[in-house]
């Protein structure tokens, strides 16, 4: 515990690398996965193959392979994150963090998209077809009549999606980011008999990140719900 008191500061800068790419992801995952649903209930039975194929490949992908894949094969592909190289203050948003967020990004994508699928499923079939009988095409149908109620029925599934991708982010930690994991990591190896204090502390705060999270996805839910 006095390891960590003493590394306040660095540990405290771990989360801060934790939560803001956790936050980013979330929005790329939400958008690409909203994309994902459309495409795979929409008319275009090429598009629906593809964004089936692509879910079904990276979902049941282990998400450290993925992270293996954009460090060390996308490379050679010609695909690399070098040119990334933003400073904000004492945070440096490098290749790392950049390989973080498209790899995350790409993997929670998927789980959003059958999250919202299944708020789509949940939507009568009327509603749809009322829609397109007054003439609304099927980008019209799916903005303005199916998702905004499919939205509704899916924040539990949706919102355990970003849960995960909450402790996903650790694996960043593996791949040169100074995230949460990677500090705890450096500080076990410095301070061998404190490794348990340690253990918890990093516990306890991976915690509130995720009860912060679980807190505003039940808030949405039971304003929604109420709506």
């Amino acid at each position: 515990m006095q390891a960590v008191l003493d590394n306040l500061d660095e540990v405290l800068k771990g989360f801060s690398y934790t939560i803001f790419l956790f936050l980013v992801c979330a929005v790329a995952s939400l958008v690409l996965g909203t994309i994902l649903v459309a495409m795979r209930v929409g008319p275009i039975a090429i598009l629906r193959s593809l964004a089936a194929v692509y879910v079904s490949v990276v979902r049941n992908t282990p998400l450290i392979l993925i992270f293996i894949f954009f460090h060390f094969a996308a490379p050679i592909l010609g695909i690399n994150f070098r040119w990334v190289q933003i400073h904000v203050g004492g945070f440096d948003f490098t290749s790392a963090f950049a390989t973080a967020f498209v790899a995350l990004s790409l993997y929670t994508a998927c789980f959003v998209c059958e999250g919202l699928r299944s708020g789509v499923n949940a939507v009568p079939l009327g509603q749809a077809e009322a829609a397109r009988a007054i003439g609304l095409p099927f980008g019209g149908v799916m903005t303005q009549v199916v998702l905004p109620q499919a939205i509704r029925a899916s924040v539990p599934p949706v919102a355990s999606a970003l849960i995960a991708m909450v402790k996903n982010t650790s694996v960043a930690g593996v791949f040169f980011l100074a995230e949460a994991l990677a500090v705890m990591r450096g500080l076990t190896n410095d301070n061998a008999s404190q490794r348990f204090g340690i253990f918890l502390c990093f516990a306890i705060g991976y915690i509130v990140i995720v009860e912060v999270v679980s807190l505003i996805s039940l808030t949405l839910e039971r304003r929604w719900r109420t709506a």
